[in-house]
């Protein structure tokens, strides 16, 4: 027997703008400031559902934790006809606040291209249905339109994901699209012109290797905004609780959540393997060659729960801390493993008792 996986809760991951329908809703109700064309709620509206706040009665939960003038500044760009590019390490929440904020403002976040080496121009503007192609000649049935021109047609936010993966010749088709704001379809004498509400969010990497670089014509079509990671170990420990605790409830782990000590080890491991330096600034730590960002922080913790609900007591141990570390650290690369081992025997083993078990856990498994 088939159950029907696009409704309700049989879908493994919702949408932005299904997990928070009751937020959007009663912002939208309670909303007093100017909606821009196309919008639908305030600016204002739009910056208490990503930080966080209350309408009317309802609580709203803070999407993005940080520098609340940056998530100001990508709203801000977004009123006005200028495509917005958020540029940072992996890790920094540029994907989710891209499509927490197409949710707010269009209520629609699906309108996505997402940048590979692959992707070509087509996905980009269109392509055809060939069969009807080929049976009728071009119409305007036979036009299979690309996220980006459904979203110009319909004045909404058009999300493209990880765009300096893309080849130079598929970024620069973007060039018109964002100077222009039309795509002509020369095969039907037509053309598809952006109604009001309509512009691009984009994310770029800064780290990771095997992308391109933007030409200086395309990054002038934006107004880029850099997200870094979190400026201290409060506000990271933070960031990992909140989404550890809504992942867990999403996937109905049957395991507690972990102590705040197991957050503060593993946000504290991350944070000086990242620098390059102990938090209290007095011992330098040689650094892996792979990404250490609060994103896999989550994860580890998150599978860590998974580990202990399915294997053992439901409550998270220095074991299971243990395994996600070494694999989160020491990746593919043998300089990873000797970093890993030397700031286990030169940093976490001088740290007293409380760190003793995680120690002794690391170096069971690190050998």
């Amino acid at each position: 027997m088939s159950t029907d996986t696009n409704t309700g809760t049989g879908l493994l991951r919702q949408p932005a703008e299904a997990l928070y329908a009751e937020e959007l809703e009663a912002l939208r109700e309670h909303d007093d400031g100017r909606v821009p064309a196309g919008w639908s709620m305030s600016p204002r509206a739009v910056l208490t559902y990503i930080t966080g706040g209350t309408a009317g009665k309802k609580t709203i939960t803070p999407k993005y934790i940080g520098n609340n003038r940056l998530v100001e500044m990508a709203i801000a760009t977004l009123v006005t006809d200028r495509a917005l590019l958020l540029i940072g390490e992996p890790g920094t929440a540029k994907s989710w606040l891209s499509e927490n904020l197409a949710a707010a403002i269009c209520g629609d976040s699906g309108l996505v291209v997402q940048g590979t080496a692959g992707t070509t121009e087509e996905q980009v503007r269109y392509s055809w249905n060939y069969a009807m192609l080929l049976a009728n000649g071009p119409t305007p049935e036979a036009l299979v339109r690309s996220p980006i021109m459904r979203a110009m047609d319909s004045g909404q936010i058009a999300r493209f994901e990880e765009i300096s993966r893309c080849a130079s010749e598929v970024q620069d088709a973007l060039i018109s699209i964002l100077s222009e704001k039309t795509i002509v379809v020369p095969e039907l004498v037509a053309e598809t012109g952006a109604k009001k509400g309509f512009s691009m969010i984009a994310t770029a990497n800064t780290r990771d290797k095997g992308v391109n670089e933007m030409s200086a014509a395309l990054k002038r079509r934006f107004n880029i905004v850099v997200l870094t990671s979190p400026a201290d170990l409060e506000t990271e420990v933070e960031i990992v609780k909140k989404r550890v605790a809504e992942i867990a409830s999403a996937y109905d782990l049957q395991a507690s959540l972990p102590a705040d000590e197991a957050f503060r080890k593993v946000v504290t491991v991350f944070r000086e393997l990242r620098s390059g330096m102990t938090l209290d600034r007095k011992e330098k730590v040689k650094s892996p060659g792979g990404v250490i960002s609060t994103a896999e922080a989550i994860s580890l913790l998150t599978n860590g729960m998974a580990l202990a609900a399915s294997f053992g007591s439901g409550e998270l141990s220095d074991e299971d801390l243990a395994a996600g570390l070494q694999g989160a650290i020491v990746k593919d690369d043998t300089k990873d493993a000797l970093v890993w081992k030397e700031y286990l025997d030169q940093i976490m083993k001088k740290r007293g008792s409380e760190w003793r078990g995680l120690y002794q856990a690391c170096r069971e498994i690190n050998g």
